[in-house]
């Protein structure tokens, strides 16, 4: 593979993972990028324009661009919403893409592109077109599912139902040549609940950046964030909304209580509002801590940049993943390269990333009981908590952003040597 499109409409790679609509997604994007281009390959990433100061084009490294499309409004446009401006950007996407300079930025630089690679289904609407317009093979990750969604909370998908998400995705899967499933959970669910073909479903599983994410020393971490040193510390990142379970965190601090002997647990939660009900569910989290008593047990932290959230993670005794639904659990992973036990619901691709009793716990059923349960195991077992926490830290050695490109570009060269899928 020489040159890679990869489209990302509703959230720039450049964005701060935790506030708006930007998470893991935002992360896989650009350190896939990243990875592709450092193998040898030309890499342009083509996100919508969202404020009138943002460059038409970033040189962030070597062979990787980002392109900030104008469709629509230069402004911030609600996901549910943006479906509105998917024709405008499929449009200027396919200009940029055969406009005569071919993107070069130097004499050593451009060339055709040969692959298409849509993130999320906003995008796979885009890269239907751009794919027959061009000729070219549609590789597909969606990231999250309407009816998997639709599955854990009825409530997180009635603002995509006038969109008719799931139909789209429907028809972005049967058009693509390849969707893309980080683990053998989501593959199995694009078939079920999808009717894919298993044969055009392939797993690349998630990377993590080892030189941020990796052990180190608990109290020097906690002293260099300025949190206290001598009580235990649970740990939530993600993004503030219903669907991540901020909230079960909270009840799980007021669970554990105060111990019998030494002091009580403190949550740190690191993320912002984000989607219809996010401002509503951060507010709702502020008054839960009070209304529990563990308000002053609560540290609330903006959405932090990758070279500090791994500080936090290496501050924490534990981190809690209560989602109700995760294709893969980017924080699972981060928190176990960094040594911290994981104590997360037994959801998607939680279950392979979390080895019961080996690198963490996985809660059935989602009760804060449950999840307190194991996390009192943790904190009143110093040799299981060091066992936990080697056994995390070896295992996510196994993921890395470089192997999940080379399996992207064998998937690329695959594809070429065959026809493309008709629909």
């Amino acid at each position: 593979m020489r040159r890679l499109a990869i489209l990302s409409l509703h959230t720039s790679p450049l964005a701060q993972p935790g506030s708006g609509d930007s998470g893991g997604m935002n992360v896989y994007v650009r350190e896939l990028a990243s990875a592709v281009a450092r193998s040898g390959a030309d890499c342009d990433v083509f996100t919508r324009a969202s404020a009138p100061d943002q460059d038409p084009l970033v040189a962030l490294e070597p062979g990787l661009r980002i392109h900030h499309v104008r469709a629509g409004p230069l402004a911030p446009v609600p996901k549910e919403s943006l479906v509105e401006v998917v024709p405008e950007f499929t449009d200027r996407v396919l200009g940029l893409m055969t406009s005569p300079s071919g993107l070069r930025l130097s004499d050593d630089e451009g060339g055709p592109f040969e692959a298409v690679h849509a993130n999320y289904w906003l995008s796979g609407l885009a890269g239907h077109i751009i794919k027959h317009e061009l000729d070219l093979p549609l590789l597909c990750t969606f990231h999250t599912l309407d009816r998997v969604k639709a599955e854990a909370g009825p409530e997180e998908v009635q603002a995509d139902m006038p969109h008719r998400r799931a139909e789209a995705e429907a028809e972005i899967i049967r058009c693509s040549d390849a969707v893309l499933a980080s683990c053998s959970v989501e593959a199995d669910q694009i078939v079920e609940l999808y009717g894919a073909d298993p044969e055009r479903v392939r797993i690349v599983p998630l990377g993590v950046d080892h030189a941020y994410f990796a052990p180190g020393d608990r109290a020097q971490a906690r002293r260099a964030l300025g949190l206290p040193t001598a009580v235990p510390l649970l740990l939530f990142v993600g993004r503030i909304q219903p669907l991540k379970g901020a909230d079960v965190a909270v009840r799980v601090l007021a669970e554990l209580g105060q111990p019998p002997a030494g002091p009580a647990p403190v949550l740190v939660v690191v993320g912002g509002p984000s989607g219809p009900r996010g401002e509503e569910t951060y507010r709702t989290l502020q008054a839960l801590g009070r209304q529990l008593g563990a308000a002053d047990r609560l540290r609330l932290v903006p959405p932090q940049p990758h070279e500090v959230i791994s500080t936090y993670y290496r501050a924490a005794d534990v981190c809690l993943v209560p989602s109700r639904s995760e294709s893969f659990g980017l924080v699972a992973l981060e928190a176990a390269a960094c040594g911290t036990p994981v104590v997360a619901s037994a959801v998607g691709g939680l279950t392979t990333l979390v080895e019961h009793g080996e690198t963490g716990f996985l809660v059935e059923n989602r009760e804060p009981g449950s999840f307190a349960h194991y996390v009192r195991l943790v904190l009143t077992q110093p040799g299981l908590a060091a066992r936990l926490s080697a056994n995390a830290a070896g295992r996510a050695r196994r993921y890395s952003w470089r192997e999940a490109a080379e399996r992207l570009a064998a998937l690329h060269d695959e594809l070429a040597a065959g026809h493309l899928v008709q629909c």
